[in-house]
């Protein structure tokens, strides 16, 4: 019997949402795109936001560019509703770039992507929350640090190097419950294991973030969790600003060969007070992603800043 995972967005009330949103007229919209932009104009705090994720300057138009009109006839998946959110409030003929997927190069044109790698020469990269019915979850942990397993718990899926060395290293110490949740493959591995719900990962006091495909799915929720959160420097970013935590303030760092696991779990164990303080910069950083308003606001702007650049 499969368990739903109550601590996840859910799909249908997702998509439910999306074909709502496709009913409604864009001068709708339109109208209410004056209202953000004369109320946040000057406020830096979301002007920072914006120019972090909207880098560019100016954007020359070319043929692999389309309308948002011709935006509509594609395929109306995850990415699609996301950035049909914000799209809603501009023009149907104003042309646009964009990569769906897990993006891990930077894009020969200014590209609108839910992915990034965190690097000084992004500038073709623009952010969007996208996919974020999945990458987007914080939990209500209720467990305080000191009453969780002294423990470090990781699930998810090995099909990258980096990971499935991580997981025949750690599936079997007496400090973690490691495992893979491979559906494909050779599942009868000793470091195959059942999947794990966010709930019951909260009963520990570490949680692993491991980047798959680009960024480590669980970060956002790992980060909003009372459990303190290790992984290896990220390489690559999304609407998250992962580019932007700061090692051993916000999360722990590891090796990138994660060999300091133990050791550190050890230490965190013996500094509790330590642990406290870094979960609470983790909780701060998470805060300014929860305000709806604000967020709407900030991605209406990235799209406007993106537009006004434009040129053929």
């Amino acid at each position: 019997m499969i368990r739903y995972d109550k601590s996840k967005n859910s799909k249908p009330v997702f998509y439910i949402k999306g074909i709502f949103l496709l009913l409604l007229p864009h001068i709708f919209y339109i109208n209410k795109k004056k209202d953000i932009l004369l109320k946040y104009k000057n406020d830096e705090e979301i002007l920072k936001r914006v120019n972090y994720y909207n880098k560019t300057n100016k954007i020359k138009i070319n043929d692999d560019f389309i309308s948002i009109k011709e935006f509509y006839k594609t395929k109306k998946k995850t990415y699609f509703f996301d950035l049909l959110k914000y799209l809603k409030y501009f023009k149907k003929d104003i042309k646009f770039s964009y990569l769906f997927g897990d993006i891990t190069d930077i894009p020969p044109v200014p590209s609108i992507v839910k992915s990034r790698p965190i690097s000084d020469e992004n500038q073709n990269s623009v952010l969007m929350k996208l996919n974020s019915v999945r990458h987007f979850i914080f939990v209500n942990d209720t467990i305080s640090f000191k009453n969780k397993l002294p423990k470090a718990v990781w699930r998810g899926k090995c099909y990258r190097e980096h990971r499935i060395k991580f997981v025949k290293n750690y599936y079997d110490k007496d400090f973690c419950d490691i495992g893979q949740t491979n559906t494909k493959g050779d599942l009868s591995v000793k470091w195959q294991k059942n999947k794990m719900s966010i709930q019951d990962q909260l009963n520990y006091r570490y949680l692993i973030a491991i980047e798959g495909n680009d960024v480590a799915s669980n970060l956002k929720w790992a980060m909003s969790s009372n459990s303190l959160v290790m992984m290896s420097k990220p390489k690559y970013e999304t609407w998250f600003m992962e580019g932007t935590l700061k090692e051993n303030y916000h999360y722990v760092l590891l090796k990138d060969d994660y060999s300091d696991l133990e050791e550190k779990i050890n230490y965190y164990n013996e500094h509790r007070d330590e642990a406290k303080t870094i979960i609470n910069n983790a909780h701060k950083f998470v805060e300014m992603f929860k305000n709806q308003d604000r967020e709407d606001a900030i991605s209406v702007l990235v799209l406007e800043k993106y537009f006004k650049n434009l040129y053929n």
